[in-house]
């Protein structure tokens, strides 16, 4: 039967988060292979969130923070990671969508849900609890995928979000409403005829982190009551309260001391009481912002509010960092491998630079899930923060230490538009540690849509419909590690507080004079595709070729070694045949850095009169913070030559 949803709803996302069943479930045409169709997804989002709102639904989110304290769950966990690599792998070979989530995609979604003023909060473990007593406390539903939720006793109910039809909203008379099923505990009851004090037992019974009898059933008795759900539902008609129904469960184990049936009996109790619902610890949280203390001496007001990664709880309190899995090559390393650094820096604020264990890095090895103890240290950052005193920290200290942890000095930044700067200072990170060094075409297509996502958009989609070429692995490889850079950069900047504006993933925010959006994977990739075909790509405007020469200016002032000067080239004509070995490297790297000037196609000779016309001006201050001692022209000499169009690209080769 299908129910009106007007009032009030408490939504959450537990196990199966709903950014995943957004991603897949709903989302099957969003592509998943490229590293993320982040502006489609956001887009399903605010759809999403629509559709709850035109009919009378106040959606509140709930999310999971960090993992267990208790590991319980540890072994499983395991196995679902090694089973996301391998799903990884397959990806990149086959081409196949097979639910691997992009890496920024829970920014996205969180971005998305504060734009759209959607109440959020981040648990400091499991969502489940809290979820169930707030939905208690105000006697409205849950919508969620999780199937605990089918033993808490809701007066509001529990929505199964694969019945919940938000994309299909009915309207009758002067309402509207989703279609949807509603369960309730009582009705499950009364259907199956079991007493409700019996349901949690049936859930412990059925299976649980604490015990299962299936692998202690030595006689298999237990087997035939349990062989399935309906099947135990039946043998628990015989019984009025848990504690009869577990002894009898128990004595079907065979011979066994009276230890192990007290451990087995205990475990099945706590089990139980997993379901027992407690005040909630987020009222207060949701209605006067009071955020309820997480560790003794230690409150991480960010984290429930949901901005700091759950990965940082778990640093926090198990000592234990689990890294993104990203569609690449098993042959590949790990993509996350290049920003270790960074999480180095955030372990050393977060546990202290003396750290006897360090913390364990949960990556992979090939097809392997690997741990890694990784120690923390400040590389060149002054240790004077920790956690207890961040709060109390200088923006201007703060700002200090994101900065000289990726290796970028405040003035290059000044320049850019401000929500820019963050993403530029990562990109040099990225492009002074990737290993292979990346190819210049993925930082040029990276910039020509950071220039004018919207203009980029358009002239890709009347150049091709529909990008479907074979996922080319060393540029997948790169653009993991490029985000893998950002989104450690991004996590350390919240750690501080967020000395830098953070960048907008995906929407069009607002800023009052520019907004930008930051990857969209299948255009970035096709972008990259034409170049390295041959095609050409088609106008650009003006101020968009101002923005992008800015951005390589940043980007390669402080990623890029300076080119050679005359004196140079006169101690390369003496220096040994090694020496000059060990500098090919880096004339190559500077020749490359020549063709990323070359935006236009060869009879676009109007438009790039009109552009280089347009940038003379900021061309010429750039000059003056491009050009060091080494490398100084006359100024006469420079106007001269740069005044011709012809020249334009001549003389910045001797510059880039």
């Amino acid at each position: 039967m299908c129910y009106p949803l007007i009032g009030p709803m408490y939504r959450s996302y537990t196990e199966n988060h709903l950014f995943f069943l957004l991603c897949f479930f709903y989302g099957t045409g969003l592509d998943q292979n490229h590293g993320g169709d982040y502006a489609a997804f956001e887009n399903m989002i605010e759809r999403f969130v629509s559709a709850l709102r035109v009919c009378g639904v106040s959606p509140y989110v709930v999310m999971d923070g960090g993992s267990d304290p208790s590991d319980r769950k540890l072994e499983t966990v395991n196995k679902r990671v090694t089973n996301r690599i391998q799903r990884a792998h397959r990806a990149a070979v086959s081409g196949q969508q097979l639910d691997i989530l992009p890496q920024l995609a829970k920014l996205v979604f969180k971005q998305t849900l504060a734009r759209l003023e959607v109440p959020l909060a981040q648990c400091y473990a499991e969502a489940d609890h809290e979820i169930a007593a707030l939905a208690a406390e105000w006697q409205c539903p849950v919508l969620s995928n999780d199937s605990d939720f089918y033993v808490f006793e809701l007066q509001g109910g529990f929505l199964p979000i694969s019945l919940f039809r938000w994309e299909e909203v009915k309207q009758t008379g002067s309402h509207q409403y989703i279609p949807c099923k509603r369960y309730n505990t009582s009705s499950f009851c009364i259907f199956f005829n079991i007493q409700p004090q019996l349901l949690p037992a049936f859930a412990a019974l059925a299976g649980n982190d604490y015990v299962d009898l299936r692998k202690t059933d030595s006689t298999r008795k237990w087997a035939q009551v349990a062989s399935d759900l309906e099947g135990l539902l039946h043998w628990l008609k015989g019984f009025q309260q848990p504690q009869d129904a577990f002894e009898a469960a128990v004595g079907m184990m065979g011979d066994m001391n009276q230890k192990k049936k007290g451990e087995l009996l205990q475990g099945l109790f706590v089990g139980m009481e997993d379901y027992k619902i407690h005040p909630s610890s987020l009222k207060k949280f949701f209605i006067h912002g009071i955020a309820p203390p997480f560790i003794p001496g230690k409150e991480v007001r960010e984290a429930l509010s949901g901005f700091l990664s759950p990965n940082i709880l778990d640093v926090l309190v198990l000592g234990r960092m689990s890294l993104s899995t990203t569609v690449d090559h098993k042959d590949k390393p790990s993509a996350v491998l290049v920003s270790r650094p960074i999480r180095q820096v955030m372990y050393a604020l977060l546990l202290g630079i003396r750290c006897p264990r360090g913390v364990e890095e949960r990556d992979r090895v090939g097809l392997e899930l690997k741990v890694t103890s990784v120690q923390p240290a400040f590389r060149g950052v002054k240790p004077q923060l920790n956690l207890n005193s961040l709060h109390k920290a200088e923006s201007s200290q703060c700002l200090q230490v994101l900065l000289e942890t990726l290796g970028v000095p405040q003035d290059c930044l000044g320049r850019l538009p401000s929500d820019l700067r963050l993403q530029v200072a990562a990109t040099c990170y990225w492009l002074k540690k990737a290993t292979p060094p990346p190819d210049l075409r993925v930082l040029k297509a990276l910039l020509l849509w950071w220039s004018n996502e919207d203009s980029t958009r358009q002239r890709i989609a009347a150049q091709n419909q529909h990008y479907n070429h074979k996922l080319d692995m060393d540029v997948s490889h790169s653009l993991n590690q490029w985000q893998a850079c950002l989104k450690d950069s991004l996590r350390l900047n919240q750690l501080l507080g967020r000395p830098l504006p953070e960048p907008q993933t995906s929407s069009l925010m607002l800023n009052f004079v520019l907004a930008y959006r930051l990857y969209e994977g299948t255009i970035v990739h096709h972008i990259i595709w034409r170049m390295k075909s041959g095609l050409k790509l088609k106008k650009l405007d003006p101020p968009s070729v101002r923005r992008y020469r800015s951005l390589l200016a940043a980007t390669r002032r402080f990623s890029i070694p300076e080119p050679a000067t005359p004196s140079d080239t006169q101690q390369k004509a003496t220096a040994s045949p090694q020496q000059q070995k060990q500098q090919q490297p880096l004339t190559d790297l500077t020749t490359s850095l020549k063709q990323l000037f070359l935006l236009y196609d060869d009879d676009d000779e109007e438009v790039e009169t009109e552009a280089h016309s347009g940038i003379r001006g900021e061309r010429d201050a750039l000059l003056d913070d491009l050009v060091s001692v080494r490398t100084r022209y006359k100024t006469k000499e420079r106007n001269k030559h740069c005044n011709s169009t012809e020249l334009v690209h001549k003389q910045c080769k001797g510059i880039l």
